[in-house]
């Protein structure tokens, strides 16, 4: 079986001016892929003429020949066509079929994109595709891809990041690509091109909400009754009131897991390394865990977990979010 591309492979062949006439982009990180159809976007298709040669479909609403014949016209006053058809899992198994014999034999001077976020690779459509090593996996990163990435992205970006900068950053932000590009966006706009270390991240974080919300987990795991308090009432304060409030029982219910996790590696004598890999963090997040998890007996856990419950329902019932938020800190921190 041919091995799938990844997001570096398609941006390689990009830069060589050498990409296939088909493509089937698939996976979860949504992020990437869409980054990465912005760069075909731009250095494929000649602005002037882009207009005129970059076509968008859905699945579910555009007509299979409709899309090949598409493919199949040759470029206005240009060398090459692009056409991205979105929501592939939403054409039906029979239209999917309409589709073969095109690729059998596709236009070399169309790219023709097909998007899906469920492939079916039982299917002959999705089978083709892999076959023909057009299948690109956006795969999410596992922990330990993030910093680099963070580097790399930096560095498109123009700046330099040492390497406590980025695991500090990862360390606020999480794993999610779209919220840590928003962050060192910010940090261009605020410092500009050139290094960055830990401390002008530390700077820009303390006005971040993440930031609000990485203070109150961690002030939460010690039990800090006070400084928790303090926390949730100004994230509350600057917070949007529908999401924010999901997103802090979110976060504590992660910390949780992670917790509860951790307490059960220790008694079996896992050392940190390993729980690192095992928790998906960094290896010094996993001694900071390890620290933390002191303060909390399974009792404590079971308890702090059915308290989660309660105060999702209650929000979801359409309860005030300060009180329902401060009563669980209560309660987590008693």
């Amino acid at each position: 079986m041919t091995a799938d591309l990844l997001s570096d492979d398609i941006l390689k062949l990009l830069e060589k001016g050498n990409l296939s006439p088909c493509y089937l982009f698939y996976g979860p990180e949504e992020f990437r892929r869409e980054r990465v159809l912005s760069r075909i976007r731009e250095e494929f298709l000649p602005e002037s003429t882009r207009d005129f040669n970059l076509e968008i479909c859905y699945g579910g609403e555009a007509d299979p020949y409709d899309i090949m014949n598409r493919a199949s016209s040759s470029p206005f006053m240009a060398s090459r066509r692009l056409i991205i058809v979105r929501r592939t899992e939403e054409f039906k198994a029979e239209q999917l079929e309409k589709f073969l014999p095109y690729l059998e034999e596709p236009v070399i001077s169309t790219c023709l994109i097909f998007v899906s976020s469920r492939p079916d690779f039982k299917k002959r459509f999705y089978k083709k595709m892999r076959s023909s090593g057009w299948a690109v996996n956006f795969a999410a990163l596992q922990p330990y891809q993030i910093g680099p990435w963070i580097r790399k992205t930096a560095k498109e970006l123009g700046m330099n990041i040492s390497r406590q900068a980025c695991l500090y950053l990862q360390q606020i932000v999480g794993d999610r690509l779209d919220d840590i590009y928003s962050e060192l966006f910010k940090l261009r706009l605020r410092y500009g091109e050139g290094d960055v270390g830990e401390e002008e991240v530390r700077e820009l974080a303390i006005h971040s909400r993440l930031y609000s919300i990485f203070e109150l987990v961690n002030a939460i795991s010690v039990k800090d009754r006070g400084e928790s308090l303090s926390v949730l009432s100004r994230f509350l304060e600057e917070e949007d009131k529908r999401s924010g409030p999901l997103q802090v029982i979110g976060m504590i219910n992660r910390q949780l897991g992670l917790l509860w996790r951790t307490k059960a590696m220790k008694e079996k004598g896992i050392n940190s390394k390993q729980m690192a890999s095992k928790l998906g963090v960094q290896p010094f997040a996993a001694g900071k865990l390890v620290k933390q998890s002191t303060h909390w007996s399974v009792n404590d856990l079971e308890y702090g977990i059915s308290q989660l419950h309660r105060a999702d329902r209650l929000l979801k019932s359409g309860s005030r979010p300060r009180p329902v938020l401060e009563c669980l800190v209560l309660s987590l921190c008693g």
